[in-house]
């Protein structure tokens, strides 16, 4: 079996027929469950065999020390560890006196399928015992996405011989393993058993434990109760320190059936007392239990079917390319739906990849995919993002700056990073976030929010690209001694990319001040610190080669040595891995999109001609060492005229994920990339560009890809666009005009009336640009076309 085409082709869902141990944490994190809040592994249901267990609470880590081979001043004390929370998804089976485990005996069948528009991971199996006795048993669980801390299993067993006797192990388990994530003993010492026992408690049809973290401090409780329904089982609830169990016990004729509903509740607080959290958790429960099986899963599709309704983006002539972006766009909102308070780290809830930590993708890739197709999760993460601007501001002026500066990787606000070349100097982060929340106003219409918490993130990021820029005789500001987003390019001036968001985040700063100046005021904002920023906005410095006519990543940048890619093995990728960083770093060598991240998050500052010679010039040294590249080459390239190439770029940012195209989602998906592939989609083919004058389309499509279709929300209105070979459909659902450009053209649409506009001809883009070898789009697929 080729690992790399295993999950089964559907246009809404993914699925996985027949069982091997190969590739196993893959199909784990594929099919995981989450909804912001809580995230499910997609285990089996017994817990065994199993590669990486995991139940995540998003914000509940453990800390531990940051050993550094050499101190040095602002470096962090301690780190950051996202961890294992009591696991309730476990049910473990026996038959007569054998452990159902597919390892053993016959299995005849096994099949496990992701549901898109249900929520739901779904399994059948069946299976005859070492003994002969044969079963038949359906599972289908959900992380709900209407009730924040409720997952629920619907469990059924039946015989196909008989008599048999079934007993369900219905568990809590506590301190399961994590991957070790240090070879560190300081490090890796306080994750090995980080919950210490606070209480338990048990009732007739569950449990609840209690537990609370030994170093962060914070409290969990998870619960859980069953609905047995009118069948004739026995039930015993036990508990102790790590377990709660409750086992279901039946005996079955032939053709009969062991039916269950597992209730499973979770909570956690830093604040709030034992007391209280075994209240709210057992609250939860009660709630979901109350709805039943059925009642979740009605309310998960009604969710779900409201949320394609708009979010859906259909695609023709290229059905596995559908069944990705689809999968795409599902795992971002199940990172998002009911953050709360939180925002979306790197792996999402679906593993323990990068320890838990949140950074810049998920403000630059995800939430601007979230202030279109739902709101309300972006909104949440932008607020999480002010709730720490006290750690941002404590964290600045350690640094010897004013304003704020946000963590580079982080749990909980504090910065999590020892890494400083790639941290704390890569300070875009900050603009970043003040983009993401500029964009969502936009996008959003709310003025709200602005006021609320905008007015203040953006003013105390905008303090922090005035303490950190200086300016030159002839009156340019700089911002020097920055890292960029590649990360191969560290400690430069004048990174093209941070001084083009500084300047967005500053001209955001002095716009939104100006229309509140009562709560600009409350910072002690003042009309000459406004005028500052305006200036020093409009003076930002941005290297171009003019010898090469091209614009320069950061000051001097095109004047370095090539890489040799030529004398670089197929086995040296990533760099990183097999190179110094301090070779990486004084070569043209490029670890992921950095000016091209500039060319589509600032188009309106490079004119088409300088758009299309700085892509040909960074094609030649981008390696893409990271999932955040792919789709903004995608992006880049459909704008200029490279549609073959863009369609190249789009399916591995699609695939990368399902294919395992880096073999590396054994501890979880790459949230950012999969975001990505909705960017691909909509700003590269689909050609829409925002700015302060409204929305723009430049839409075209390449083969395979016959049609494409989506819907975005604009100010709390519907745009819908339907893109063919000739022409392309608008359509506004909603109450107020919209005006929009469409290859330049003005156009006012009206709600109910929809537009037809054809698409002018390709200008030819001359030849198609060259990658270093080896790196080409198609050469690190598997060969053979994307169905």
């Amino acid at each position: 079996m080729d690992p790399h085409r295993s999950f089964d082709l559907a246009p809404w869902s993914v699925g996985w027929s027949a069982w091997t141990d190969e590739a196993q944490a893959r199909r784990e994190s594929v099919f995981a469950l989450s909804n912001g809040h809580l995230g499910w592994r997609g285990t089996l249901d017994e817990g065994d065999p199993c590669a990486v267990p995991g139940t995540y609470l998003n914000g509940v880590f453990e800390v531990h020390p940051m050993p550094y081979a050499e101190d040095g001043y602002g470096y962090p004390d301690s780190g950051q560890s996202v961890i294992n929370v009591p696991d309730g998804s476990i049910i473990r089976l026996l038959v007569d006196d054998e452990p159902f485990d597919i390892r053993t005996g016959r299995l005849e069948r096994h099949e496990q399928i992701l549901d898109f528009r249900t929520g739901t991971l779904r399994r059948e199996v069946e299976w005859t015992a070492p003994s002969g006795r044969s079963l038949h048993l359906v599972s289908e669980r959900l992380v709900s996405l209407t009730h924040r801390a409720v997952a629920a299993v619907q469990y059924e067993v039946t015989a196909l011989g008989g008599p048999i006797a079934v007993t369900a192990l219905s568990d809590i388990v506590a301190n399961e393993p994590l991957p070790e994530v240090h070879p560190d003993e300081r490090v890796q010492g306080p994750l090995r058993h980080p919950l210490e026992a606070v209480d338990r408690f048990a009732t007739d049809r569950g449990a609840t434990l209690l537990h609370r973290t030994k170093g962060s401090g914070i409290g969990v409780a998870v619960s859980m109760t069953h609905d047995l329904g009118d069948g004739d089982a026995t039930v015993v609830v036990e508990t102790s320190e790590d377990l709660a169990r409750t086992t279901i016990g039946a005996h079955l004729a032939k053709g009969e059936s062991l039916r269950f509903t597992k209730i499973v509740g979770h909570e956690w607080s830093a604040s709030l007392t034992d007391a209280a959290l075994r209240d709210r958790v057992e609250a939860a429960v009660a709630a979901g239990g109350e709805l039943g099986w059925n009642g979740l899963l009605a309310e998960q599709e009604a969710y779900l079917t409201a949320f394609w309704s708009i979010a859906d983006v259909r695609i023709e002539g290229a059905p596995r390319l559908q069944q990705a972006a689809r999968f795409a766009l599902f795992q971002v909102l199940q990172s998002a739906a009911r953050l709360e308070g939180r925002s979306i780290p790197g792996k999402g809830l679906t593993g323990p990849g990068y320890q838990g930590h949140i950074f810049w993708d998920a403000d630059s890739f995800v939430v601007p995919v979230l202030s279109h197709v739902a709101p309300d999760a972006a909104r949440e993460a932008l607020r999480w993002r002010h709730a720490t601007l006290d750690d941002a501001r404590a964290r600045a002026e350690h640094l010897h700056l004013g304003g704020a500066a946000f963590a580079w990787r982080t749990i909980d606000g504090k910065e999590a990073s020892g890494y400083w070349p790639a941290s704390t100097a890569a300070f875009h982060i900050n603009a970043d976030v003040a983009a993401a929340l500029v964009a969502h106003v936009r996008v959003t219409g709310d003025t709200h929010l602005e006021r609320e918490i905008g007015v203040e993130l953006l003013v105390e990021t905008a303090r922090l690209w005035m303490a950190l820029g200086r300016w030159d005789l002839d009156g340019g500001f700089h911002i020097d001694g920055v890292t960029g987003p590649d990360e191969y390019t560290a400690i430069v001036d004048d990174n093209a990319f941070t001084n083009l968001m500084a300047q967005q985040n500053l001209r955001g700063a002095a716009d939104a001040a100006r229309r509140h100046p009562d709560r600009a005021r409350a910072f002690a904002v003042d009309d000459a610190e406004v005028e500052s920023w305006q200036g020093a906005a409009d003076a930002v410095v941005i290297p171009f080669d003019a010898r090469r006519g091209v614009h320069q990543q950061s000051a001097g940048f095109t004047e370095h040595a090539r890489w040799d890619f030529e004398g670089t093995e197929p086995g040296q990728y990533p760099l990183q891995a097999h190179f110094p960083y301090f070779d990486l770093y004084r070569k043209q060598v490029v670890k992921q999109a950095d000016l091209v991240l500039a060319l589509q998050f600032a188009h309106e500052c490079f004119t088409p001609e300088q758009t299309a010679r700085a892509f040909a010039y960074y094609e030649q040294l981008t390696v893409r060492d990271s999932s955040l590249s792919a789709s903004a080459q995608a992006v880049i390239a459909a704008w200029v005229g490279h549609l073959d190439l863009a369609m190249d770029y789009l399916t591995e940012a699609a695939t990368i994920d399902l294919d395992d195209l880096r073999d590396d989602i054994d501890d979880g998906l790459h949230i950012a990339a999969l975001g990505g592939v909705w960017t691909a989609l909509i700003r590269g083919f689909g050609g829409m560009r925002e700015d302060a004058d409204g929305l723009s389309f430049t839409p075209r499509l390449a083969a395979p890809m016959t049609g494409l279709a989506f819907g975005i929300r604009v100010d709390g209105d519907i745009l819908r666009v339907e893109v063919s070979a000739d022409a392309t459909l608008y359509s506004l659902e909603g109450e107020v005009p919209l005006t929009i450009r469409h290859f330049g053209r003005e156009v006012v649409l009206q709600p109910g009336d929809p537009v037809r506009l054809t698409t002018p001809p390709l200008a030819d883009p001359g030849p198609a640009p060259t990658q270093p070898r080896g790196r080409a789009p198609r050469e690190i697929l598997r060969s053979g076309p994307v169905e």
